[in-house]
């Protein structure tokens, strides 16, 4: 047994199968409404599967929108597949729910931030889990798609930090 409980890889689990359902409902169903998400994946990741000239475009990552044509959406136990429009190409892509790095559904500002631990350690202060009283992973709630953020600056998204429900 651990002599420790690993909170943030835990709530990346539980995030990750959140999209694993809502990505299997829209398979069975279609997207509802106004619905649709902005997904950004990191290309590197050893079972991501995507055209030799698109993980050459982006060799480190990749937001993909699933909105208005998508195809071939096949949701399985560690990842999608799913076939995209690149300017009137249709590509086929494998994305494992591990390499998924954000998942926005801007319709209902819901969003999703998945971030290594080499990401945390990066920031100063900042360590995953490492210790009792480590910060939880964030949840990231945007108030505008990222799409109009770089239109405008007008708002930044909101970070959501659990710690604040943390008894002290």
């Amino acid at each position: 047994m651990s002599s420790s409980i690993d909170y943030g890889n835990l709530m990346h689990e539980a995030m990750r199968g959140l999209i694993k359902k809502v990505l299997e409902d829209i398979s069975a169903n279609g997207l509802p409404g106004s619905h649709h998400f902005f997904i950004t994946f990191d290309t590197s990741h050893p079972d991501a599967e995507l055209a030799d000239w698109l993980s050459d475009r982006y060799p480190g990552e990749m937001t993909v929108v699933m909105q208005h044509w998508y195809e071939n959406l096949d949701v399985g136990v560690d990842g999608f597949a799913i076939t995209l429009n690149f300017g009137d190409a249709p590509e086929a892509l494998y994305i494992p729910y591990d390499a998924i790095k954000t998942f926005v559904d801007p319709s209902v500002e819901f969003g999703l931030r998945f971030e290594t631990q080499d990401e945390e350690e990066a920031r100063p202060g900042t360590e995953l889990a490492k210790r009792p009283n480590a910060p939880l992973p964030a949840v990231k709630t945007p108030t505008k798609t990222d799409a109009d953020s770089k239109k405008s600056d007008a708002k930044d998204a909101e970070i959501v930090s659990l710690d604040s429900f943390r008894k002290h």
